[in-house]
């Protein structure tokens, strides 16, 4: 921002300070041996407390000595109900504890992306080039090879088409640009743990909606219908009940987890 040192700290209080500059004066990385400078470190911090701690604003000496113990197992509990038991392990227990906004935010992207270790790490970065070919590994004696063929023109939706071969054999999908411009249209997504909350189980095309609202349905009766990889495939209820809202209509284009259809009970 082009501003002096004089400037920084008279301007303190008004200026936005990331949450890695506000835990340094807060004493997350310890103290200096001359305590930090006032008063940048009042104006910084703008009363801000130490979360955890009964109103302390800056840590005394070792941080780890002021803050309460670390309840792992209660932890672990409230992360297991959150991301589900099979996917917590003890190092996601322990990332959670010294990182939990990063934690969740990397939870966050594998549950919409899926996981993304397989890949190395320039292919991550950097994605494929046309032709060429990327060799997954996803345990011994099972690997996947996929070629890029060819990446299409953005569609007015700004919507990309890109077909590649998985193993030899050819599929397509469709990837949203995000580089286009086109305003993105936020879907709700399906909510876990409610039956009648019904999703997209992957990313596809809705051909075809089977009920309206206020139609009632029993359990196996078929909602919508999908074009996904090449295949069609039918979103059925899962429990009777009456039609509250079709959220989807023929044409879209839909992720997995976007809300299809929610269905009240009976």
């Amino acid at each position: 921002n082009n501003l002096t040192e004089h400037e920084v700290v008279e301007k303190a209080e008004e200026l936005s300070f990331p949450n890695s500059v506000i835990e340094y004066f807060q004493g997350y990385l310890g103290i200096p041996p001359f305590g930090f400078p006032e008063p940048l470190r009042s104006r910084v911090l703008k009363g801000r407390t130490i979360e955890g701690t009964d109103g302390l604003s800056c840590f005394d000496g070792r941080p780890g000595a002021q803050l309460p113990p670390y309840d792992f197992d209660i932890n672990r509990k409230t992360l297991e109900e959150k991301w589900s038991a099979d996917k917590i392990s003890d190092y996601d227990v322990m990332s959670h504890a010294m990182y939990p906004q990063v934690f969740d935010e990397f939870m966050e992207r594998q549950e919409e992306y899926g996981k993304l270790s397989y890949l190395d790490t320039r292919t991550f970065l950097t994605g494929m080039k046309v032709d060429q070919e990327l060799n997954v590994s996803l345990e011994k004696g099972k690997q996947l090879i996929v070629k890029l063929i060819s990446v299409g023109e953005t569609s007015d939706d700004g919507i990309v088409n890109i077909q590649f071969e998985l193993n030899g054999q050819p599929r397509s999908v469709h990837v949203k640009d995000k580089r286009s411009g086109v305003a993105e249209t936020k879907r709700l997504k399906a909510l876990k743990g409610v039956t009648g909350s019904i999703g997209a189980a992957m990313p596809g095309v809705v051909l075809e909606t089977k009920v309206k609202k206020g139609d009632k349905v029993k359990k196996g009766d078929p909602l919508v219908l999908m074009s996904a990889m090449k295949m069609e495939t039918i979103i059925t209820s899962p429990c009777d009940g009456v039609v509250k809202q079709v959220v989807v209509t023929a044409g879209d284009q839909l992720d997995g987890g976007d809300l299809c259809v929610e269905i009240d009970e009976s």
